[in-house]
């Protein structure tokens, strides 16, 4: 019974995940007003990774003295600062291309393709041996359905453009990122791996951010809100919420949960910002909710 509710817990975490990502879209394009993708991104993620130092501080506390030796056994420090620095270098360069990407092209058609990573992630899995059920490959073709409801159109083109295709490495970029943090965090502590992937894509992200942006005080000062619910709630906490609810969780499975990301965002625009939402969209999240059903019914026979 303990280990079927595992999976329920992690899931609930990864959904959590999502509800904040969609929510920081709206703190994304407000923060666009006044300060450049690189800053935005550089801010946000230094912000995260301080915000983690105290609570590694408060769990290291809470720990039993045995299970911190069980710690240190199953994870030495270059396992976790080589997890961290690979998790930030995926990260920073997916969320920038992201963000670069939007500027050339639809919300609708970004947040379609961005959502493209719960495809990625079980192909680049076949080739890492990884098993995925028949059901859980149905939920994938019923999320892409509800995701193509929900953020495209009637009678939009599909053509590949600049931001299209900006968007589209963001999304294998994405995948990658996933499956890695899949490979390290049954191995190391993830929130510390999660701060220090923080710090990487901080750092890396302020250099292009000096280069050629100019950041300065004022327009920080003036995105305050927005950034400060980007770097702290999307990532110091979501993040690590995603690190921890990964764990022991098919990489299909989790990418699947975290792509309700897209539904949640539109609900967001829809109660913060004005935005109606159609009877296409509704049904475009209905049929997300119903993939993600389907992608936890246990089955026999299959790894997950």
């Amino acid at each position: 019974m303990k280990k079927e509710k595992v999976p329920v817990r992690n899931s609930l975490l990864l959904l959590l995940t999502a509800t904040i990502w969609g929510i920081a879209f709206v703190a994304q394009s407000v923060s666009m007003d006044y300060i450049g993708g690189f800053t935005f991104n550089a801010v946000r993620n230094l912000i995260g990774a301080l915000t983690l130092l105290p609570v590694i501080w408060g769990l290291g506390k809470t720990k039993a003295p045995e299970e911190k030796k069980r710690i240190q056994a199953s994870s030495d420090r270059k396992t976790l600062i080589t997890g961290g620095i690979c998790c930030g270098i995926l990260l920073c360069f997916a969320s920038n291309f992201q963000q670069f990407g939007i500027k050339y092209t639809s919300v609708g058609k970004a947040g379609f393709i961005t959502a493209c990573y719960i495809v990625i992630v079980p192909i680049i899995g076949i080739f890492l041996k990884k098993k995925c059920s028949p059901f859980i490959w149905i939920a994938v073709i019923l999320s892409l359905c509800g995701l193509y409801l929900l953020c495209l159109t009637p009678g939009e083109g599909f053509a590949i453009g600049k931001g299209e295709l900006l968007v589209l490495i963001c999304a294998f970029l994405f995948s990658l990122h996933i499956l890695t943090i899949d490979h390290f965090s049954p191995l190391v502590d993830g929130v510390k791996m999660s701060c220090i992937q923080f710090l990487v894509c901080g750092i890396l992200s302020g250099i292009p951010a000096l280069i050629f942006e100019s950041p300065d005080l004022a327009g920080i000062f003036a995105a305050k809100i927005p950034v400060l619910y980007a770097g702290v709630m999307s990532c110091g906490v979501a993040y690590t919420l995603q690190i921890v609810g990964q764990k022991n969780m098919n990489p299909t499975v989790a990418s699947l949960i975290l792509s309700l990301e897209s539904c949640i965002s539109v609900i967001a625009g829809w109660l913060i910002l004005g935005q109606n939402l159609s009877s296409r969209e509704i049904f475009g999240c209905v049929l997300m909710f119903g993939a993600i059903i389907l992608a936890q019914l246990p089955q026999k026979g299959t790894a997950f």
